[in-house]
């Protein structure tokens, strides 16, 4: 392969989501799957895609259903939830990796909701090891501070209108998080409402699946993230407590610049600071 190719990737339902594979000069020495943020396209992650491509990695993207490229038509009525997200979509994406590069060490990169789902992602034993970027359990109480005004808006007023009036969750005209399923929008605030997140929403059998995952995972968090305090990082990252962890918190001042936030590891900008120092040895 050359260049970018797009893609559907069929899932074991039978439906079809849309990726984009970036595939090296040469033979992948590893492959990265990156698990989007919450209402995050995965155009997003291109150019970190691209980079990863000339570090010599088969690095993909993709939109989970009902998002980005993979969106129907109308989202009214389209039944969709994070479960699907997790054992359908992520589990095709980790599937169709591992048949494009076999034999080679497959990584997981997840930012922010990308983190918080690999528990629930049935053929995670075929990761090597995840990287989490910006993740945390998304309770609303322990979220940081700026933001938790807006989340209790969002949680208790928004959403309960909006998901019944519309059918789905009309972030883009909202200006708030991106379109969104019904089904997706409705779990995740039942999740955020939660101390314990998926886990104290879900119940004892998906606490037990988070607690036998024994992928070893690195946590790259920041100490300004607006959406994540270090409390919510500590507790998603403590529901795994099974796996070998490591957790790294990085300052802005740590590498030189004024901000990184919920969204900046991505840009192209952090090439040497974050992508280069903190994550490639990751992926060695």
């Amino acid at each position: 392969m050359n260049g970018m190719e797009i893609r559907d990737v069929a899932t074991s339902d039978g439906r079809k989501i849309t990726a984009c594979f970036f595939p090296p000069e040469g033979k992948p020495r590893g492959s990265v799957l990156i698990a989007p943020a919450m209402g995050a396209s995965q155009d997003y992650y291109r150019p970190f895609a691209q980079w990863l491509a000339k570090q010599g990695l088969l690095a993909a993207t993709f939109d989970y259903r009902g998002t980005g490229l993979s969106r129907p038509k109308a989202l009214r009525g389209f039944k969709a939830d994070l479960f699907d997200w997790a054992r359908l979509d992520c589990a095709a994406m980790i599937e169709a990796l591992a048949l494009e590069n076999q034999g080679a060490q497959l990584y997981w990169i997840g930012h922010s909701l990308g983190g918080q789902i690999l528990g629930l992602v049935p053929n995670r034993d075929r990761i090597a090891k995840a990287v989490t970027i910006a993740t945390g359990s998304g309770y609303w109480r322990e979220n940081a501070p700026g933001i938790r005004p807006k989340a209790w808006w969002l949680w208790f007023v928004v959403t309960p209108i909006a998901l019944p009036l519309c059918g789905y969750f009309p972030g883009k005209a909202l200006r708030k998080v991106g379109d969104l399923p019904k089904g997706v929008m409705a779990q995740w605030r039942r999740w955020c409402l939660d101390r314990d997140y998926s886990v104290g929403a879900e119940g004892d059998a998906i606490r037990a699946q988070y607690a036998s995952v024994r992928t070893p995972i690195v946590s790259l968090s920041f100490s300004d993230d607006e959406m994540m305090s270090a409390r919510n990082t500590e507790s998603i990252h403590g529901f795994y407590s099974s796996a070998p962890r490591s957790m790294k918190r990085i300052s802005p001042q740590d590498i030189g610049v004024r901000r990184i936030g919920h969204f900046g590891f991505f840009r192209s900008g952090f090439e040497t600071s974050l992508w280069r120092r903190h994550l490639l040895p990751e992926l060695a």
